[in-house]
């Protein structure tokens, strides 16, 4: 059965002008209405400042941190770069436990495990519109828990600390996942 594809409109100061036709096949329209309207309140003329920012933001917190995390590829990246684990890990500390760690102060960690290029991937990608300072922040939490790798391993194995929700066994998560409501009313 094939659907017909609807008229999408936006509605302005003026009025309503439509952007054109939306189809089911193109997947999930939420998202493609949130890129439409992202797109729209950065203007056309910002958007390669845009490129340029994220650009920059990623080989600053590279850069930043690549004395403290194993940096496989050394080129200027576009708009994210791969770390491979801690630079020095005499514990034998794993991707999962820095951003669980990275929990604990309030930040959202990075991909983990992805690409699979490499045995401890962690893929970090700063948005274009973060503040300096949010870089900065995010780069001195890093380093300290590099820091905490070296001298404090039980804090990184333990982590997060401060979430209400500690580490869930994720294997199990995968295997048996629970999706709806009735499968915790079960227990």
């Amino acid at each position: 059965m094939v659907r017909k594809a609807g008229d999408l409109y936006i509605v302005d100061g003026i009025g309503k002008k439509s952007i054109g036709q939306i189809s089911h096949f193109l997947g999930n329209i939420n998202v493609v209405i949130k890129a439409y309207a992202y797109l729209l309140t950065i203007g056309k003329d910002n958007l390669r400042d845009i490129a340029k920012l994220s650009t920059l933001n990623a080989n600053y917190v590279k850069e930043s941190l690549k004395s403290h995390y194993k940096l496989p590829v050394k080129q200027i990246c576009k708009h994210e770069f791969v770390f491979d684990g801690l630079k020095e890990n005499p514990h034998g500390l794993k991707a999962l436990d820095v951003a669980k760690r990275l929990l604990d102060f309030d930040m959202h960690p990075p991909t983990v495990y992805f690409p699979l290029l490499y045995r401890e991937s962690m893929m970090v990608e700063p948005p274009e519109n973060e503040s300096k300072q949010t870089l900065d922040a995010f780069i001195d939490i890093m380093k300290k828990i590099a820091k905490e790798a070296k001298e404090d391993p039980d804090t990184l194995r333990s982590a997060p600390l401060s979430t209400p929700v500690r580490r869930l066994d994720e294997a199990q998560a995968a295997r048996n996942p629970r999706v709806k409501f009735k499968d915790l009313a079960d227990e």
